[in-house]
C-alpha cells in the first residue's frame, strides 16, 4: 500500500526523539509537510534538516514546553493564527511514575495540564480548519494502561483514560466533516521513555537493568519491545485517506501485550 500525503500538512509532538521523530520521519516520507514541536531547538532543528523532502516538502519547527501549560497555550494559539493543519499529532512526554499512595492532588493537575490540557487545545485550535476543508485526523498517542492500568504509573492511567474518552465524544462530532479522531494504546517500545522507567523500577527493586528489560521483553508474546518505526507505520496509515472510515477507536499496538479484548 503506497500512502500519499503529498499537500497536507502535520504537527507532531514529541518529536525530538522516539515515537515522535519516528512519526515525524514517516510522515515526510510519505509527502506531508511537517512540523516538529517540542521544547529541544537544537534537537529539532538537527532532525527536521534529516526529513525527506523529495516532494518538494516544507518542514519547519515549535519549540515548545509541554510542561508549562500557560506558555504553551500561548505559542501553540499563535501558530495556529498563522497555520493550517490537516494531521494532528497529540504527543507529550509522560508524567513521572509512582503509585496512587504516592502522588498528591498538585501531581494529578500537572499531569492533567500536560496529557489532558495540551491535547485537548491543540485539537481545538485544529479543528476549525479541518472542519471547513472537509478532511482531518487527530491522532493521540496514549498507552494500553488505559485498558489494564499499571499501578507504577498512576499519572499516566488516569489522564489517559480521560483523554481517550474525551475523544471519543469529539470523534462523534466531528465525524459528519469527515475528520477522524483515534487513540493508540502504545505498548512497550524501544525508547528513551522506557529506558527511564526501566532505570527507575532497577534501583527501586535493587536489580540491574538489564533483567527489568528482559521480563519486560518476556512479558510481550512476541518477547520483544516494539521498534518507533513500527508504531509510526501506524500513525501514517491513520493519517491516510486508506483510513477514512476509521475513527473512535483505540488501537492497541503492544506485541500482543494486552489480555482484554
Amino acid at each position: 500500500m503506497r500512502i500519499d500525503l503529498k499537500g497536507k500538512n502535520a504537527l507532531v509532538g514529541g518529536s525530538s526523539k522516539g515515537i515522535g521523530k519516528a512519526i515525524s520521519e514517516r510522515l515526510a516520507a510519505s509527502g506531508a509537510n511537517v512540523t516538529l514541536m517540542a521544547r529541544d531547538e537544537k534537537k529539532l532543528n538537527k532532525i527536521v534538516q534529516s526529513l525527506d523532502k523529495k516532494q518538494g516538502q516544507s518542514h519547519k519547527i515549535l519549540v515548545v514546553d509541554f510542561s508549562n501549560y500557560n506558555n504553551f497555550s500561548k505559542i501553540i494559539s499563535t501558530f495556529f493564527s498563522k497555520n493550517k493543519i490537516d494531521i494532528l499529532v497529540n504527543n507529550t512526554q509522560g508524567p513521572p511514575a509512582g503509585g496512587a499512595v504516592e502522588k498528591n492532588i498538585d501531581d494529578y493537575q500537572v499531569a492533567f495540564d500536560l496529557l489532558f490540557k495540551c491535547a485537548v487545545l491543540s485539537s481545538s485550535l485544529a479543528i476549525q480548519h479541518m472542519q471547513n476543508n472537509d478532511w482531518g485526523r487527530i491522532i493521540n498517542v496514549a498507552s494500553i494502561s488505559v485498558k489494564e492500568p499499571l499501578n507504577y504509573l498512576v499519572l499516566s492511567n488516569s489522564i489517559r483514560a480521560a483523554l481517550t474518552t474525551w475523544a471519543k465524544s469529539l470523534s462523534v462530532d466531528v465525524a459528519v466533516n469527515n475528520v477522524t479522531v483515534n487513540n493508540i494504546l502504545t505498548g512497550y517500545f524501544d525508547t528513551e521513555r522506557i529506558e527511564q522507567l526501566n532505570s527507575k523500577k532497577a534501583e527501586k527493586m535493587k536489580i540491574p537493568m538489564s533483567d527489568v528489560r528482559r521480563t519486560m521483553e518476556e512479558s510481550v508474546p512476541m518477547k520483544r519491545l516494539g521498534k518507533p518505526e513500527e508504531y509510526a507505520n501506524l500513525v501514517c496509515f491513520l493519517a491516510s485517506q486508506q483510513a477514512s472510515y476509521i475513527t473512535g477507536t483505540n488501537i492497541p499496538i503492544d506485541g500482543g501485550l494486552l489480555k482484554s479484548l
